[in-house]
């Protein structure tokens, strides 16, 4: 199991930007894809994105075009660039390291961090 740590979070005028870094520890990091997920007062947690061991990623259509994942497996770390932020992305995000399944679905991650508030005012 890895061990995450989010934080970047934080509040943030609609439009404006913010990037989010999930710090990691343990044995697989570099094997693993990892995930944000993200989950609003009264909502279930959803996908946000996921890049894999070989970088390739995948978005939710909500976040397509104005989120960026990356990894950097020398720091241990995985990023979430957020741009041109809206007050639907105000929740709580959460770091995610998979285990098996598909990408999209929280029960295919057994590595989750504390979650780190992200607040969009309008």
């Amino acid at each position: 199991q890895v061990q995450l740590v989010e934080s970047g979070g934080g509040l943030v005028q609609a439009g404006g930007s913010l990037r989010l870094s999930c710090a990691a520890s343990g044995r697989t990091f570099s094997t693993r894809h990892m995930a944000w997920f993200r989950q609003a007062p009264g909502k279930d947690r959803e996908f946000v994105a996921v890049i894999t061991w070989s970088s390739t990623t995948v978005y939710a259509n909500s976040v397509k075009g104005r989120f960026t994942i990356s990894r950097d497996n020398a720091k241990n770390t995985v990023y979430l660039q957020m741009n041109s932020l809206k007050p639907e992305d105000t929740a709580v995000y959460y770091c995610a390291g998979h285990y098996s399944g598909g990408f999209t679905n929280t029960r295919s991650y057994d590595s989750w961090g504390q979650g780190t508030q992200v607040t969009v005012s309008s």
